[in-house]
């Protein structure tokens, strides 16, 4: 009885969620009715089901409605990223019998966590509607991460934005943005698709693009998802120009949104500036693109130097930020430069981004309780508070940042194993864990840029899709459903 109390009020929300979010099957609808393709009715059958599914658990769970508790909220959280994968899956399989479950829960899962990972082959030859389907859903599920991020974790009391809770002191307070979730959102629903429109146009008016890959590169740049309607991804272009459009583009996705909104607000820039998290992720990769820029060129991988840092500017950002895109197969490059960047997608976004891994805020904090520890060392007595933006690190945030990076570091370690024990070589198997807990998209060895997951098993797949899905919802919000204390009145 504590369970069905516990679930059945959830399932009651998570029906009238899932039932809005299919009607964003419309839009895929619309574009297969304007081209007349065959994945016309695929969409509308699965608009219809999803419907006819939705009311009836809508009206069984009904007399369970209650107000939501914040216990509640974890469990909606997970919910919502468990069952909307299904949802998104249902047309995919519908339109193609050959794609089962698996293959389509993961490209689902992989599109709402905003992972860039693909299982699908043959892109360039996918109806419009289904490539738009795909685009959308990283659209969506971006947004959703932000709002997650700023509104919702803090509430619940986990999550990168739990440094930016009204309490804080000094600028950080700002980050809250407005005292209720609903104006919050809408407030950053106004950012991201203003700069989505913004990325849409310039993409379109570089002269490489067709409108259909304009939005669908622009939701993906905006959402860090980094889905492509073409195999080669933004390869395809061959465009410095197109290239540099989405670089920007991703390193303003990967800044804390509730900064974008501060500074188009208050009309200043200096606040970009005045945020340690942006300055420090922006110094880092271009420290980072300079240096592996000139190793590439040293080994021999270019014969010139601008074409080196063209490559590795793209590439490296796209994965730092967790994005996903490739101009390049970067697998074939010398082993340390896309090691390197797979290893700065777990620190580089921001808190209040789309993008995945630790954080730069909680690797800031680290980095500071670090210094503080060795200065420690020699001056026991001294008092040295752990400041970031100017302002105080409580204790418990700092315990609470430890024990993040702890379950994240043994997150890692063990799908890796689960990886291996079902025969995938290590190259493969680590590098896919490392991108889909980050949500960078593609890794080494089979799961490379050349390449996709559909060359894994079923079972490595869901493995992959459990990883996409602990990594979006930062670890915690999935793992405290697993203690039996949680389940406990």
């Amino acid at each position: 009885m504590a369970l069905s109390r516990r679930i059945l009020p959830v399932a009651n929300v998570l029906a009238r969620v899932a039932g809005i979010f299919s009607l964003s099957l419309i839009a895929p609808i619309a574009l297969a009715w304007y081209h007349d393709e065959r994945a016309l009715w695929p969409f509308i059958d699965a608009l219809i089901g999803l419907q006819l599914a939705c009311a009836l658990i809508f009206l069984f769970t009904r007399r369970f409605k209650r107000e939501m508790q914040a216990r509640d909220g974890f469990v909606l959280v997970v919910g919502l990223w468990t069952v909307l994968p299904a949802v998104a899956a249902v047309p995919l399989m519908l339109y193609n019998p050959q794609w089962n479950f698996t293959d389509t829960y993961f490209e689902a899962m992989s599109g709402l966590t905003t992972t860039g990972a693909t299982a699908f082959a043959g892109l360039d030859q996918l109806p419009a509607s289904i490539n738009l389907w795909r685009h959308l859903l990283n659209w969506l599920g971006g947004m959703g991460i932000i709002v997650l991020a700023v509104a919702i974790m803090p509430l619940l009391g986990v999550g990168g934005m739990q440094l930016f809770k009204a309490e804080t002191p000094g600028p950080m307070k700002d980050a809250k943005l407005t005292p209720r979730i609903h104006e919050t959102a809408r407030n950053l629903w106004l950012v991201y698709a203003g700069l989505t429109l913004a990325c849409t146009l310039l993409l379109k008016y570089a002269g490489q693009m067709s409108w259909l890959d304009a939005v669908c590169h622009a939701f993906a740049a905006l959402s860090l998802g980094g889905f492509s309607t073409h195999d080669a991804s933004v390869g395809y272009f061959n465009s410095p120009v197109v290239e540099g459009i989405l670089i920007v583009f991703m390193l303003l996705a990967a800044t804390n949104f509730a900064t974008h909104y501060l500074a188009l607000t208050g009309r200043r820039l200096s606040i970009y500036w005045r945020d340690s998290e942006f300055k420090s992720m922006l110094l880092l990769v271009i420290a980072s693109t300079l240096l592996l820029a000139v190793y590439l060129f040293w080994h021999g991988t270019y014969p010139a130097y601008l074409t080196s840092l063209r490559h590795v500017a793209f590439n490296l950002v796209s994965i730092a930020t967790d994005s996903g895109f490739a101009s390049q197969d970067f697998g074939q490059w010398p082993i340390l430069v896309p090691l390197c960047m797979l290893m700065l997608s777990c620190i580089t976004a921001c808190a209040g981004s789309t993008g995945g891994g630790i954080k730069m805020v909680r690797t800031l904090v680290l980095w500071r309780e670090s210094g503080r520890q060795l200065t420690s060392l020699v001056h026991p007595q001294s008092v040295l508070p752990v400041r970031v933006n100017g302002n105080v690190i409580p204790g418990q945030v700092i315990f609470a940042v430890m024990g993040f990076v702890f379950l994240y570091i043994g997150s890692i370690i063990i799908m890796t194993l689960a990886l291996l024990l079902t025969g995938l070589d290590f190259i493969s198997a680590f590098s896919a864990v490392l991108a889909c807990i980050n949500n960078a998209g593609p890794g080494l060895g089979v799961v490379g840029p050349a390449n996709n997951y559909g060359a894994l098993s079923d079972i490595q797949i869901w493995i992959c899709s459990f990883t996409m899905l602990l990594g979006r919802l930062e670890i915690f919000s999935v793992l405290v459903l697993l203690t039996p204390t949680f389940w406990r009145n």
